[in-house]
C-alpha cells in the first residue's frame, strides 16, 4: 500500500508540474507580448492618423490649385498677376505639405522598423527563456529519476530488513520452543 501510494503521488506531481510548466511556457510570453504591442499598437496607429490628415490636407489642396487655375478675373478672361499668385501659393503650401508627408512617412517606417526589432528582440528572449525552462525540466526529471531509484533501494533494503526481522522472529520463536520443549522434556524426565 505504501508503494501504491508512493506511485500515486510521483504520477499525480509529475502531471502538475508538466502541466504547470506548459501553461507558463505557452502563455508567459503572450501576456507580456500583449501588454507591450497594446501601447505599440496605439503609438504606430496615431502616427497613421497623422499621415492620413496630411493627405487630406494634400489632396484638398489640390483642388483649391485646380479652382485658381480656372480663375481668371482680369480683363478679356485672362489671368492676373495676383491669380497666378494665389495658383503659386497654393503649390508653396502643397510643397509644405508633401514635406510634412515625407517627414511623417519616414517616422512611420522607422516606427515599424522599430516594432520589427523589437519583436525579434523578444522572439530572442523568449528562446533563451524557453530553453533555460527545458534545462530546467530535464535537470528536475534527472533529479526526479535519481530520487525514484533511491526510493526504490530504500524500499528494497525495507523489505529485506522486514524479511530478515521476520526470520530472526522465526528463528528466535522456534528456538525458544526447541528450548520450551527441552525443557517439558526435561520436567517429564526428572519427575518420572
Amino acid at each position: 500500500m505504501n508503494r501504491n501510494l508512493i506511485q500515486q503521488w510521483r504520477d499525480m506531481t509529475r502531471r502538475y508540474a508538466h502541466v504547470a510548466l506548459a501553461l507558463c511556457l505557452i502563455f508567459g510570453p503572450f501576456m507580456l507580448f500583449a501588454q507591450q504591442s497594446s501601447s505599440d499598437t496605439s503609438g504606430y496607429e496615431q502616427q497613421r492618423r497623422k499621415v492620413n490628415e496630411l493627405l487630406a490636407q494634400r489632396s484638398a489642396r489640390f483642388g483649391q490649385f485646380d479652382e485658381s487655375l480656372k480663375k481668371r478675373t482680369g480683363i478679356f478672361g485672362l489671368k492676373t498677376k495676383k491669380d497666378m499668385q494665389a495658383s503659386i501659393d497654393i503649390l508653396k503650401q502643397i510643397v509644405l505639405t508633401d514635406n510634412d508627408i515625407f517627414r511623417e512617412t519616414k517616422a512611420l517606417l522607422d516606427y515599424k522598423d522599430f516594432e520589427k526589432s523589437k519583436i525579434a528582440q523578444q522572439a530572442t528572449e523568449f528562446d533563451g527563456r524557453i530553453n533555460g525552462y527545458i534545462k530546467t525540466i530535464s535537470k528536475l526529471q534527472r533529479e526526479q529519476n535519481t530520487l525514484e531509484q533511491h526510493i526504490d533501494a530504500l524500499e528494497k533494503s525495507n523489505q529485506l530488513y522486514q524479511g530478515l526481522t521476520v526470520l530472526f522472529g522465526l528463528i528466535v520463536a522456534g528456538g525458544g520452543t526447541v528450548v520450551a520443549v527441552r525443557w517439558i522434556k526435561h520436567q517429564k524426565l526428572t519427575k518420572a
